[in-house]
């Protein structure tokens, strides 16, 4: 019912056409400009309702009980927004609709391991904490080359992927260390992220070249703080963050 309510949202997005607000900046040496418009207020809108179906559902959960919810927000907000740029920037046709179902299967499958992660003793821990990562690595994927694609100026593009950076980072270390919070760690990887951000908006490149660039850093750091904080030895740390960045770096390259 969540799923089907975010998806109709962005469905009437598309069709409903309300005034546009337009507030304008203008400082020495640049000029800021942002829109308020439907798609704006429904990106906001569903981020909000997701989190909160979210909190519902967890707060069902027998393991429950009192304790903080928090940490099952993120991902599923993260979701309904990542799919939600796609499909209210795209035209409608095959590949729209396309999207709606791959879009709300994906949201589904969020929720359901979400609720299954509320207790680390389930035996589907381990797959659904497997899939959640993978999950957010390539919802922070859509949406870098969704966002590259519409082509947003940088004063937008920065903040967006910063947070979906963060939130990304934030949950995946947090079910690595079976509850522990890397809150420093992914402070100083979202600056690092940052910088490189701004330098490749500004490199010519298709949006997937661009998309990728930024997930090879982010599943390396990531990888790389998960595994110093689990006391593997060092040249387990750095092995497989570096292969998968190599991997990932020379895929981007390819596709330029």
């Amino acid at each position: 019912m969540l799923a089907a309510v975010i998806l109709l949202a962005y469905a009437l997005a598309s069709i409903i056409g309300l005034p546009e607000r337009s507030y304008a900046l203008q400082l020495p040496g640049v000029y800021f400009e942002i829109e308020i418009n439907i798609r704006t207020i429904i990106t906001l809108l569903v981020a909000a309702l997701t989190a909160s179906g979210a909190e519902w559902l967890v707060r069902e959960h027998p393991s429950q009980k009192h304790r903080s919810t928090f940490e099952h927000w993120l991902l599923p907000a993260l979701t309904a927004w990542a799919i939600g740029v796609p499909l209210l920037h795209g035209t409608f046709g095959v590949f729209w609709i396309a999207g709606v179902f791959l879009g709300g299967g994906a949201l589904i499958l969020v929720l359901v391991a979400e609720y299954i992660v509320v207790d680390p003793e389930d035996q589907r821990y381990a797959p659904a904490a497997i899939g959640l990562t993978a999950t957010s690595f390539a919802l922070y994927l859509i949406l870098a080359i969704s966002l590259r694609y519409s082509q947003f100026r940088l004063f937008i593009l920065l903040p967006a992927l910063t947070l979906a950076n963060g939130l990304v980072s934030l949950r995946v270390l947090h079910l690595r260390l079976r509850g522990q919070w890397a809150w420093l760690q992914t402070g100083v990887m979202v600056l690092i992220m940052a910088q490189l951000t701004t330098a490749l908006h500004y490199l010519p490149g298709s949006p997937i070249t661009f998309g990728l660039l930024l997930l090879g850093p982010v599943y390396a750091l990531t990888s790389l703080i998960g595994g110093y904080a689990e006391g593997k030895p060092w040249q387990k740390v750095i092995a497989e963050p570096l292969v998968v960045l190599v991997l990932i770096t020379g895929l981007a390259i390819w596709l330029r």
